[in-house]
């Protein structure tokens, strides 16, 4: 994924594009501190509030499906297609499933056309349990428990 000025408003520099490839590298959903933490172990000095800047402006050029975690957090991943996506995310590992969600997105589509309204967005979260969660992990050790 590499990210030009043009589609973050932003004069591009090496740390951004070092967020972007890292997002890129990372498989699953991830915060933005725990980003920073990854590149930080990894040797890639990028300061933390530069993540989060980066991490915005790919969300805003579409670049990155956010979606928030138990407590509000956002969550970031690569976007690997041009259109957004909805996911299924398990609540203890974080796994997620990419969801077929046509029905959706022709609902938000009707209703933008019978109300006129433009610029229309729309999120979509879907959590759940997993069924390696849920039957004591893949290792069968029962995950961590976080309160809530």
């Amino acid at each position: 994924m590499a990210v030009t000025a043009t589609e973050t408003n932003r004069r591009t520099t090496r740390q951004r594009a070092a967020v972007a490839q890292a997002l890129v590298d990372h498989a699953e959903f991830v915060s933005a501190q725990e980003l920073h933490e990854v590149m930080g172990r990894s040797g890639n000095r990028v300061g933390l509030t530069t993540v989060y800047r980066a991490l915005q402006d790919l969300e805003r050029a579409g670049r990155a499906d956010v979606v928030r975690d138990t407590v509000g957090e956002k969550l970031y991943r690569c976007r690997p297609e041009a259109e957004h996506r909805h996911y299924l995310i398990c609540r203890r590992c974080r796994r997620d499933e990419p969801l077929d969600t046509d029905v959706v997105e022709e609902w938000v589509a009707a209703a933008v056309r019978s109300t006129g309204f433009t610029e229309v967005e729309h999120t979509l979260e879907l959590t759940g349990i997993c069924d390696g969660c849920r039957n004591g992990g893949p290792d069968g050790v029962a995950p961590v428990r976080f309160p809530r």
